[in-house]
């Protein structure tokens, strides 16, 4: 049995993975970052949006705030960025002039840049989202999240990384290059962005027509780690921006309403639920090991036995607490009787619910979606067994919105969207988005 460094922390001293000898010798290799961002750090410096409580308290011990007051004064920064949504040191009135002038002095609450927003004709928005430069090699990187109201919550799907690790050969956002990590300040921004354009901070209201929840929640009620990238491949990162984002004196999201998604990184999965504490999907779509070693070619290094048991190992786990697994619908492929009975056998066991998604093709790729009639007599299969399986209704389809077509390259999007849009295609999702409880 091979070994194999532990990426998602990047970490020379972590200790070793194992590797099936199969792995190697089929050549399979994670994409190789090409830029890296020390984990948990502010890009540029400058801005305090997304960071953590103990880095505000390093931030303002930088710009000489006594010891003594550093609890205090962090406690009142997170109020005012985190649960008021202030753009402006000006606003936090209950703090000095002389230190809100320190403040303002040494740092910003900028957001990233958004480059473009696209509402869809069913409330979907979608962000293009510039980064701030990281250094002289980045030029500011680009990343999509994705906003998906329904009258009873609001859906707020989130990138990990830019460009993604892996390769799954019906993933459009597989097809890009792997550009770096995303800090946790990045991935909490995406939350912050979202939240300033719908109007989702106290005394805000959300742009005239906007479709948001009117069951007099919050308009961003559940998040979901479908974006760009593999999660699991940015562990440290993802687990500080879920603190974050779930603490109860900020943005207070559930952490039975915050979903991370992956491919099946068997190695992160049990920390992932001990100190996440978040619900968990899992990117199944094949229910052999040669199919899914093409569809999703990590299980080349965890094989699908590997990774259901790192499933039924997963802390927490409950029928009030069950795992998701996603199952793209591709024609001809991994959609007969045979494969929905043998999906019921290997999930024996496990408390979940199956999201089926119908597959909608993008250009370059070489799969179709399943027939409606084969869908509908797959999720009969498994329902009869004991398990949801809903079949997910494509949103966000005319711009481009669904998590697995996700591509941040602007002008390669652009050029792309137009030519989908030419031929007529559309662009539901190859994942589904979790739905919470």
């Amino acid at each position: 049995m091979a070994t194999a460094l532990d990426i998602a922390k990047r970490n020379p001293n972590a200790a070793p993975v194992a590797v099936s000898d199969a792995a190697r010798a089929a050549g399979f290799v994670e994409k190789t970052a090409e830029l890296n961002v020390v984990a948990g750090a502010a890009p540029g410096g400058a801005s305090l949006i997304g960071l953590t409580r103990d880095q505000l308290k390093d931030s303002l011990a930088a710009i000489g705030v006594p010891e003594r007051e550093l609890k205090m004064r962090v406690a009142q920064l997170w109020h005012w960025i985190y649960f008021r949504g202030a753009k402006d040191f000006s606003e936090m009135t209950n703090m000095g002039k002389e230190l809100r002038a320190k403040l303002s002095s040494a740092y910003t609450l900028a957001r990233p840049q958004v480059v473009s927003e696209q509402v869809s004709k069913d409330g979907t928005r979608k962000w293009l989202i510039r980064l701030a430069s990281t250094g002289p090699l980045d030029k500011g990187a680009e990343i999509e999240c994705v906003y998906i109201p329904e009258v009873d919550r609001g859906t707020l799907c989130v990138s990990s990384q830019v460009g993604c690790t892996l390769t799954c050969s019906f993933c459009h956002t597989g097809t890009q290059r792997l550009v770096r990590n995303l800090t946790s300040a990045e991935i909490v921004a995406q939350l912050i962005v979202a939240r300033d354009s719908i109007g989702d901070w106290p005394h805000a209201t959300p742009p005239e027509g906007a479709f948001v929840p009117t069951d007099g929640g919050r308009f961003v009620s559940n998040i979901v780690f479908m974006g760009m990238g593999e999660p699991l491949y940015s562990t440290d990162n993802v687990i500080a921006a879920i603190d974050v984002m779930s603490d109860g004196e900020g943005l207070t999201l559930s952490r039975r309403r915050i979903t991370v998604s992956t491919s099946g990184v068997v190695p992160q999965m049990e920390r992932l639920g001990a100190e996440a504490n978040t619900m968990l999907a899992i990117s199944l779509h094949a229910v052999r090991d040669d199919l899914r070693d093409e569809l999703v070619p990590i299980n080349r290094k965890y094989d699908i036995k590997q990774l259901l048991d790192a499933c039924r190992a997963y802390p927490g786990l409950s029928n009030a607490r069950r795992i998701t697994f996603e199952y793209v619908m591709l024609k001809g492929v991994n959609d007969s009787d045979a494969d929905a009975r043998e999906l019921v056998r290997l999930l024996k066991g496990i408390p979940a619910k199956i999201n089926l998604i119908p597959f909608n093709p993008w250009p370059g790729s070489k799969y179709e979606c399943s027939d409606w009639e084969r869908i509908e007599r797959f999720s009969e299969i498994v329902y009869r067994a004991g398990y949801a399986s809903p079949v997910r209704t494509p949103r966000g389809r005319d711009i481009l919105a669904a998590c697995g077509q996700l591509k941040s390259e602007t002008e390669k999007l652009r050029a792309r969207a137009r030519m989908m849009a030419e031929q007529g295609i559309g662009a539901e999702g190859v994942y589904a988005l979790g739905d919470g409880e």
